[in-house]
Order: C-alpha cells, then structure tokens, then sequence
C-alpha cells in the first residue's frame, strides 16, 4: 500500500473521537481525511445534530481544503465507528463531483483499509448526472 494512505488513515484516526457536544450535538462519530491536488491533508469530523443541520466527515474535511484554498481531491479516506473504512454517500459523492465535473472519475477512495482495496469515484458513480 501506497505511504499516503497510511498518512491519510493516520490523519482520520488522529481527529476521530467520538463525542457529546450538547444534548443535541454529536461529533466525531466519523473521521475522513482527504489529499489535495498539492499533496497536503486535510480532515473533518461527521458533526450530528437532532435536526437536518449535521455534516458528514468527508465534506467537512473538503470545506476545511476549500477554506485553505484548494478544491482539487485526489484521495479520500474515512473512519466509520467501527474502525473501518468505507464509501462516502451520496451527498459527499455529488459535491465531489461538482468540484470538479470532467476529473472527478479519478478521485481515488480508500474503501477496505484492511483489505487494500482502493475504487475510484468514477466507479462509484458511472453516469453522474453532471
């Protein structure tokens, strides 16, 4: 496995701490780590509200890289509660692929850490409506 994707699970699990904000706030359930056209890492928390206000890691980490003023994602890794990785949804899929209509096929994403098994977002979403 390629050093960047242990850097980026490291990154994750680093900010990855499950935690009661308020009796209606939650974070950090979800960890997710992303690599930027540059080469530099950013992370994010899930941050769950009682109502629709929450975010998830992954676009969380992408606003914290936008916010720094990039927007290019070339690797995306996330910590799910159990300790393993998994699939952005669909929210997090479709404002990747809004960053960068025409290039997002080749984001890669970290899907089975364990396992080394890497996809594309291209392949998780073939006929993106963008």
């Amino acid at each position: 496995m390629d050093k960047i994707w242990k850097d980026l699970y490291e990154a994750a699990k680093a900010v990855q701490n499950d935690r009661e904000i308020s009796d209606k706030v939650w974070a950090g359930g979800v960890a997710a780590a992303i690599e930027s056209e540059s080469g530099k890492i950013y992370v994010g928390v899930c941050i769950d509200t009682c109502s629709t206000l929450g975010i998830c890691a992954e676009r969380n980490a992408i606003f914290n890289m936008i916010t720094n003023g990039e927007h290019i994602i070339k690797r995306v890794l996330a910590i799910m509660p159990d300790g393993k990785t998994g699939a952005p949804c669909g929210a997090c899929r479709e404002l990747m692929t809004q960053l960068t209509p025409g290039k997002y096929q080749n984001i890669e994403i970290m899907l089975d850490y364990e396992n080394e098994k890497i996809v594309t977002l291209g392949e998780l979403t073939p006929a993106w409506w963008i």
